[in-house]
């Protein structure tokens, strides 16, 4: 029995390391090659230079609070390196690194032994303490953005969900705008603006979406910055225009943008504000919205606030709908421009800021702009999984994911410092390739075959990567 299994497993051998096929374009011989040092992914090279440069990959892993006593235990730099792996793939499952497996290539670029198993991955991020983690990728997080903070900058601040699919933990359903009644996570994120550099994110159970939840990842990123790297704003969408978030970042003295509900006060002060006749002019970069600034005090405010209310004219066709009780549907009424009736579109703004009432239009659509890092951040890495049943790994995971982001972003910018270049192109252009290496005379020689059309634009811009380090 055991001689038949021998021959069975020799042929399959044979089989394997020689075979042909018929394809649509002829026959073709096959041969496997399971000794090989190859890569889908060779161009990883040049990134990990990157990080080898700037210091930032060996900070993160020397900073890791992950130990192992035993022999047989995975080294750090492999599990960490393993999940670089993962990230940079633009994988969401941790079942994915199987797919990494049979990469030998890239364990030698980031002096790794081996890439390790999804299941060891889960296993060493468990035994980490929430306050490890934390203590750990926090300052990681602020490290990676700390060149950035040279110059004035404004911080956005906003929540995105991200919805889930098991009975996690914090898996709560609450306000979901893309798939009502599902059960979520809350993702609190805080931003370079229009950098799109993600400063930190707090992960919190689906319910606890509101501001006041927000506050203390906010607070505690402000408390780690000196007086110098403070944000010259801080910004944010109505969820933010409240009394308490308001009345703490004024006890730091730190200025501020929010957009204000519509509520009665506010709706009072619109009727008095489109009165005025002193709107400001709309300039060539306002996209016509004209503003006038005043103070308020809500009834439940402490004091009274600047207040700066913009309005643009609507001049397409309207047509409104009203929900009537006694008739079934909608009751439609088309509103026609003419000389009596004029639509706008407008919004109300609080702030403690001293810039001047033109410049408000324009800094409140730019916050509009961390909506673009959260799609990225979703959809093309990795915050819309690596989900377990604890939400600790969860909130590191999304750390982790952020990070590596951070770190991207920086590398993409080296290559093309004049455009923004989201992952699902410049990964496609400055990662994915073919690879071999060579080892002959303790010298490796990497044998890189670009798969992508733009080789000439690719090495054009690896080449001043390289000479910049």
């Amino acid at each position: 029995m055991g001689e038949a299994k021998r021959r069975e497993k020799l042929a399959l051998t044979q089989a394997l390391e020689a075979m042909a096929v018929d394809t649509p374009g002829g026959r073709i011989h096959v041969q496997w090659d399971h000794t090989a040092s190859a890569s889908p992914n060779a161009q990883l090279a040049f990134f990990a230079e990157f990080l080898a440069a700037t210091g930032v990959y060996d900070s993160w892993v020397d900073s890791c609070p992950l130990s192992y006593s035993s022999p047989n235990a995975p080294g750090k730099r492999d599990v960490l390196g393993t999940w670089l792996l993962s990230i940079l793939a633009g994988h969401k499952r941790y079942a994915h690194i199987t797919g990494l497996r049979g990469d030998a290539l890239s364990p030698q670029i980031l002096a790794m032994e081996k890439i390790i198993s999804e299941d060891a991955l889960r296993r060493a991020l468990a035994r980490m303490r929430a306050e490890q983690s934390q203590a750990w990728l926090v300052p990681q997080l602020l490290g990676s953005v700390q060149a950035a903070l040279s110059t004035p900058w404004i911080l956005d601040i906003d929540t995105t969900i991200k919805p889930l699919y098991g009975k996690q933990e914090g898996a709560q359903v609450s306000y979901n705008p893309r798939k009502p009644g599902r059960p979520s996570h809350a993702l609190h994120t805080y931003w370079v603006g229009n950098l799109r550099l993600v400063l930190d994110v707090v992960v919190s159970p689906g319910k606890e979406h509101s501001a006041a939840k927000a506050s203390p990842g906010l607070m505690a990123v402000l408390d780690s910055l000196t007086a110098e790297q403070r944000p010259a704003l801080v910004r944010g969408d109505c969820g933010f225009g409240n009394e308490p978030f308001i009345a703490e970042l004024e006890s730091r003295a730190q200025p501020y943008l929010f957009k204000l509900r519509q509520t009665p006060g506010v709706k009072r002060l619109l009727a008095r504000q489109f009165a005025r006749d002193d709107w400001s002019t709309p300039g060539h970069g306002d996209q016509g919205w004209s503003a006038v600034e005043d103070t308020l005090k809500l009834s439940g405010w402490d004091k009274a606030r600047r207040v700066v209310v913009l309005r643009r004219a609507v001049k397409t066709d309207l047509a409104l709908s009203r929900k009537t009780q006694n008739e079934p549907g909608e009751q439609i009424e088309l509103l026609m421009p003419d000389k009596d009736v004029q639509a706008w579109e407008y919004a109300v703004l609080v702030t403690n800021s001293a810039y001047a009432l033109e410049v408000f239009g324009q800094l409140y659509r730019d916050r509009a702009d961390c909506e673009n890092g959260f799609d990225e951040l979703k959809n093309q890495w990795g915050w819309g999984g690596f989900t377990t049943q604890d939400i600790e790994r969860c909130q590191t995971s999304a750390r982790a994911v952020a990070l590596v982001y951070n770190w991207w972003s920086w590398y993409c910018r080296a290559a093309r410092p004049g455009a923004r270049m989201e992952a699902i192109t410049s990964r496609a252009l400055l990662l994915a390739g073919v690879g071999q290496a060579v080892r002959h005379a303790g010298q490796t020689t990497l044998h890189l075959t670009p798969m992508h059309a733009a080789v000439d634009k690719l090495v054009a811009l690896e080449s001043p990567i390289s000479v910049q380090l």
